[in-house]
């Protein structure tokens, strides 16, 4: 086992998670955020070796050009089949400190790409979110804000070789709670169920925030979405993990001092250090006075200004369990827009992780 693979599972088990396995409140959440069918949708069968969910059955078909639909055996995937692939997921995410990738680990742009694959949902046209998989298809693919996760695509890819009947929306998603949970984050209620569209389902430019943007900018894209500001703020806290590239946003420098572990650092050294605007040649962004070695992005300063931002903001830098528990309520949301309730189980599932899998052995 690498160090990084160490450091990390160090990490899981000095995390609080114990008071969040229940994930009671994130439950009635994830239904209540889930989106209503689309009446007259063609998409229900999906050619070419895509996986389609049969809502009523649960089941997935598999076709190629050379077997009649008629014909083709349904495979029931069962909780124990996706904890499988999880368990896939969560072993690739170590496999960066080998490659050399940013911090030694791949869960913070496996993230990101579950994040901006369900980030670009529309409530008013019930467009976009996580059902359609559209990432994967021009211009979408192209997007600024989607630059350099054609690197957890590629990941993700791998996995889909291996387990062909998942959707590619489920394995976004699930890579997302896989990434959250083996950082040493909290319990994220998950539900499969998502279908893979085409290109013509994909999403205009402009959906996903701006990072040199302020408060009001904020509020227009993740109202849009369906969330209030307590969320907006929840959903924030995942700027403790990973790095921004100036090869890719422009920006460049991790937010906190540990960017492959989940805690609440984000808030805690948005109020503690003291931010200063960078002076270089990049976009406009902040550094932190002492170290010099962090950064912040306008979007995350504006946190520290609006009043009803910062209210949360402090609460969450002040209880890392309560940060926990509404990121793990809100990030479930987030994971779920764009798919009709007719789609997903009644009740979330809870995955366990590699640790909690290889403690139950013992």
């Amino acid at each position: 086992m690498s160090s990084f693979s160490l450091l990390r599972s160090a990490a899981r088990r000095t995390a609080t998670r114990a008071s969040l396995r229940s994930a009671g409140p994130a439950r009635q959440a994830a239904r209540k955020y889930s989106t209503e069918a689309k009446s007259g949708g063609g998409n229900g069968v999906l050619f070419g070796g895509l996986a389609v969910a049969i809502a009523a059955g649960g089941a997935f078909y598999f076709y190629n050009s050379s077997v009649s639909p008629l014909s083709a055996t349904p495979f029931k995937p069962t909780p124990a089949d996706y904890q499988k692939v999880y368990n896939r997921i969560a072993d690739l995410l170590d496999e960066a400190g080998d490659a050399g990738y940013d911090d030694g680990s791949y869960g913070p742009v496996i993230l990101r790409l579950a994040w901006h694959a369900s980030g670009t949902y529309d409530k008013d046209s019930k467009t976009g979110g996580s059902n359609y998989a559209t990432m994967r298809f021009a211009p979408e693919s192209l997007h600024g804000a989607n630059a350099g996760l054609d690197v957890a695509r590629g990941l993700m890819d791998k996995i889909k070789a291996e387990f062909p009947w998942i959707s590619y929306g489920d394995l976004w998603t699930l890579g997302g709670v896989a990434a959250i949970q083996e950082m040493g984050g909290p319990v994220i209620p998950w539900r499969p169920g998502r279908i893979d569209g085409f290109d013509k389902d994909a999403t205009p430019d402009g959906r996903l925030p701006d990072a040199s943007q302020g408060s009001d900018h904020l509020r227009n894209i993740f109202y849009r979405m369906g969330f209030n500001d307590q969320e907006i703020v929840a959903l924030s806290g995942a700027h403790a993990l990973g790095r921004c590239h100036k090869t890719r946003s422009g920006y460049e420098g991790p937010w906190t001092f540990s960017p492959i572990t989940l805690t609440n650092d984000f808030f805690t050294l948005l109020f503690k250090e003291k931010w200063t605007w960078k002076k270089w040649e990049g976009p406009k962004q902040l550094e932190d006075k002492g170290s010099k070695t962090l950064m912040m992005l306008p979007t995350d300063f504006a946190l520290t200004q609006d009043r009803s931002f910062k209210k949360y903001a402090q609460a969450y830098a002040n209880d890392q369990d309560l940060f926990f528990k509404d990121f793990s309520a809100v990030i479930a949301r987030l994971f779920e827009l764009g798919v009709p309730v007719e789609q997903l189980p009644a009740e979330p599932w809870t995955l366990k992780t590699l640790d909690e899998q290889k403690e139950a052995k013992n």
